[in-house]
């Protein structure tokens, strides 16, 4: 991956807000006064999906070339304690993808997409681009969904997460995470988790 370029540098501090954030536990919703738990993709041991951000955007692109992702690029995460990666691929002045990506092998811990709304007579076709992005992303993990059925699994998320730090809910070995930070943006993640066994 290449450092960034100069253009992506001024939503950086908001990326790696997003990046290096945390968020709730399934089905829980953080109002903004609480302190949140770290996001569960910090946590050690967290799993990745198996597949390396390059090797995810070649099959995106494939199967969503009218919502094209763009190399991902380095963020420069000097002042973050985490070891994980971080990288962002800008799609408009209004939108950008992200990850988090495990040291070593690569492998994604969470895919992103985090639109920043700007009032206008722009801002309800951003939005709508946006949601474009969230849905394709989605899909892409749920390929059985139809386009309709996963929109509208995608409204029911960003409606529940609305105006909550955090909001995340799982489904089989994916958790959906919406974070709702009012004018400072929008962000709709994908992460893996670990099933496990229930014993009788």
């Amino acid at each position: 991956m290449k450092k960034a370029p100069g253009s992506l540098l001024t939503p950086i501090p908001i990326l790696l807000a997003l990046l290096t954030g945390t968020a709730a536990y399934a089905d829980e919703v953080s109002p903004r006064s609480e302190s949140l738990p770290t996001a569960p993709y910090l946590l050690p041991g967290a799993p990745t999906f198996d597949m390396s951000i390059a090797q995810f955007r070649e099959k995106y692109n494939t199967a969503n070339p009218d919502l094209p992702l763009s190399e991902y690029r380095a963020i420069d995460s000097r002042l973050d304690k985490s070891p994980l990666t971080r990288a962002a691929s800008k799609i408009s002045e209004t939108l950008y993808a992200s990850t988090a990506l495990e040291p070593g092998t690569g492998k994604i811990k969470t895919l992103q997409i985090t639109w920043l709304p700007i009032p206008g007579p722009d801002e309800k076709a951003a939005q709508e681009k946006a949601q474009a992005y969230m849905t394709a992303l989605m899909r892409f993990f749920s390929p059985t969904r139809s386009v309709e059925d996963s929109r509208k699994r995608l409204n029911e998320l960003l409606s529940k997460g609305k105006g909550a730090r955090y909001y995340a809910q799982t489904e089989g070995a994916l958790r959906f995470v919406v974070a709702d930070n009012g004018d400072k943006g929008l962000t709709f993640a994908v992460e893996p988790i670990k099933l496990s066994l229930t014993e009788p």
